[in-house]
């Protein structure tokens, strides 16, 4: 039976949440529309923000529902960059950070006229706080600063309230990242002292093409996608009610810690591959990741050799799948462009076992050897 340990990039339905989605297409009707039927669907679909928001720490009326963490990240980058007007132009963004953050502070740089601002990380993937601090002490003309909660890639949870505190501080925006941290950690935009979360319903068991951005209510964005209003005009178009439920109900769902069977699969792979190495900080980071780096190894050769055993795992961030080029959040800890090829991300999730975990230290020290020896094969032609 195929063994599945790449949660991180999705995870599979929660029955309640299949059950509560199902169930909600068979309702018809526009949440906009004022008919009977129209006011039903609005119905279903605030009690949805409204478990939402409590999973969030934030108001229902803060939560601004996306298509997934992909547009909220988005609309959170590119909206208060251009709420923050001509005199605030520079972004402060770590390095490490994910695509979806990277790619759009990037395109502001070339289209908008952005000044990114990149900021440090340690070996362990952590923002380093000095230079935080450093940059919104020298700069007076920062809109935003954006950051994961938790390294989407290496598991490292950061500093989040002494990173908004200094933010706040200097009267600077924050937006996070909290796509990897939503589900195994308490994510709360109230308590954060953040502007906006990002967040994704299919990390959390939830469906597929569905977020959010929990927006505080004193935040200006200017939004992404207009016609129609709706969302605090932060966000036109229908809403799409039963998605929305699937996601209530995977918010409401209680979160099973992993941290035991995470701890089981890093001592296992320590101890069936002796020279492995764990990425990102052994102690403060997600209960789900386990993130190694494997010397004189491609990690693509082992994905591959792991898949033909039967045990599905990832190299990275999913989002950059099929892009042969060594991790920018490895590199950005410090790592060589060698060693951060040789990369393998386990994350478990809500119905991963002990057996999953022994399938996969069964298979791992073979398909160590035999990337071992198609590595070095590979760089003696």
């Amino acid at each position: 039976m195929p063994v599945y340990l790449d949660h991180a990039a999705t995870t599979p339905l929660l029955p309640e949440a299949r059950a509560a989605y199902i169930a909600a297409l068979d309702l018809v009707g526009n949440p906009s529309s004022i008919h009977s039927q129209g006011q039903g669907a609005k119905r279903m679909l605030e009690e949805a923000r409204e478990h939402v928001a409590t999973s969030l720490g934030c108001d229902p009326i803060e939560v601004v529902f996306t298509s997934g963490g992909t547009e909220a990240v988005n609309l959170a980058v590119k909206g208060f960059f251009w709420a923050a007007g001509e005199q605030r132009r520079r972004i402060l963004v770590p390095r490490g950070e994910h695509h979806a953050t990277v790619d759009a502070v990037e395109w502001l740089e070339r289209h908008e006229g952005a000044i990114v601002e990149w900021l440090p990380i340690d070996s362990l993937g952590r923002i380093e706080v000095s230079a935080v601090a450093d940059a919104l002490d020298r700069f007076d003309d920062v809109a935003l600063l954006t950051f994961l909660w938790a390294n989407n890639e290496v598991g490292t949870i950061q500093p989040v309230e002494e990173l908004t505190a200094l933010a706040a501080a200097h009267g600077v925006p924050v937006h996070i990242d909290a796509v990897s941290a939503y589900g195994h950690l308490p994510v709360s935009l109230r308590q954060s002292g953040a502007d906006a979360l990002s967040v994704s319903a299919h990390k959390i068991g939830g469906p597929l093409g569905i977020g959010a951005l929990a927006l505080s209510r004193t935040a200006s964005v200017v939004p992404l996608i207009h016609g129609g209003g709706q969302q605090r005009q932060v966000r036109s178009g229908t809403q799409d009610a039963p998605a929305a439920v699937g996601f209530g109900a995977a918010a409401r769902h209680p979160h099973r810690s992993l941290q035991g069977l995470r701890d089981r699969l890093i001592a296992g792979v320590r101890s069936a591959v002796p020279e492995a190495v764990l990425r990102g900080d052994p102690v403060d980071r997600v209960d789900n990741n386990a993130h190694f780096t494997f010397p004189g190894c491609e990690g693509d050769s082992l994905l591959f050799l792991l898949d033909a055993a039967g045990v599905s795992v990832s190299t990275g961030s999913a989002c950059q799948a099929g892009i042969p080029e060594a991790s920018h959040v490895l590199l950005g800890m410090g790592l060589s462009d060698a060693d951060a090829r040789g990369a393998l991300r386990f994350t478990l999730g809500h119905d991963s076992t002990e057996a999953d975990v022994d399938a996969l230290l069964a298979a791992l020290p073979t398909a160590v050897e035999r990337a071992r020896r198609a590595g070095y094969n590979d760089r003696a032609v």
